[in-house]
């Protein structure tokens, strides 16, 4: 009887398949929208998958297999766009506020952009450089803790923190469970009544320098961002934005 023939191995290894993520996440890979509109949609009944009405967010999706659309439209992968944007005090960064307060997307609401998620937060009563972009695997890398990006801020605290204060917060607090220090602290400059501190941050938790100040009895009057990682805010006007050139993009990629 003759023998069967061989299969070696190699030739026998599984055909890898292509990835799938949940719908909502592919909306927001495309660039459409936020993950958290994308839900609302889907939920709504506005968004199909190769014609058909799918009211599940997280139904399994090929990004690059399969038709998705909104209200009948076809969603097509977006040209990917990245943004540094010098937030003015008292902005909210989200897409909308329950409190009805002005937003970053308020700010650039003329600026004839295509849907844009923040990369990273800063709170309304903070300044500074914030970027902002439709690349969300990019995005990702850049607020992923496991990166460590630098991120650089001027803070004015009141009162006159001294060689003690500067060291406790590199050496670091706890506060309600989180360890809150500063990678570097340094003294920029003294007044009478208030100083100006540059503190560096490898990772940020909400809050975190105004409650590890606070730890320490500074009031924090106010927290400019500066820059993050090789990136820096420059001479960009408050409230005014700019597209990042290649160089910067691939500067802050964290996938090289």
């Amino acid at each position: 009887m003759p023998r069967p023939p061989f299969h070696s191995a190699r030739s026998a290894a599984p055909v890898p398949h292509p990835p799938r993520h949940g719908l909502a996440r592919v909306l927001s890979k495309l660039g459409a929208c936020s993950r958290s509109q994308a839900e609302q949609w889907i939920r709504a009944g506005r968004v199909s998958l190769d014609g058909r009405v799918v009211r599940d967010p997280y139904h399994p999706t090929l990004i690059d297999r399969q038709q998705v659309a909104v209200d009948g439209q076809l969603v097509k992968s977006a040209e990917c766009i990245h943004v540094a944007f010098n937030k003015p005090r008292g902005l909210v960064v989200s897409a909308a506020d329950e409190q009805g307060r002005a937003t970053v997307y308020t700010a650039l609401a003329a600026a004839g952009l295509p849907w844009l998620g923040p990369v990273g937060r800063l709170d309304k009563a903070s300044e500074g450089l914030l970027l902002l972009s439709n690349d969300t695997t990019w995005a990702a890398g850049i607020t992923d803790p496991a990166t460590h990006l630098d991120k650089t801020y001027h803070v004015q605290v009141a009162g006159q923190p001294d060689a003690t204060v500067l060291a406790a917060m590199q050496a670091g607090i706890n506060d309600a469970g989180d360890l809150l220090k500063a990678r570097r602290a340094t003294l920029l400059r003294v007044g009478e009544k208030n100083a100006w501190l540059e503190v560096v941050l490898d990772e940020g938790r909400n809050r975190h320098i105004r409650r590890l100040l606070a730890a320490l009895g500074f009031d924090v009057l106010r927290l400019i961002r500066v820059a993050i990682g090789p990136l820096t805010l420059g001479e960009l006007a408050k409230g005014q934005w700019r597209r990042l050139s290649a160089d910067e993009v691939r500067a802050l990629d964290t996938r090289r």
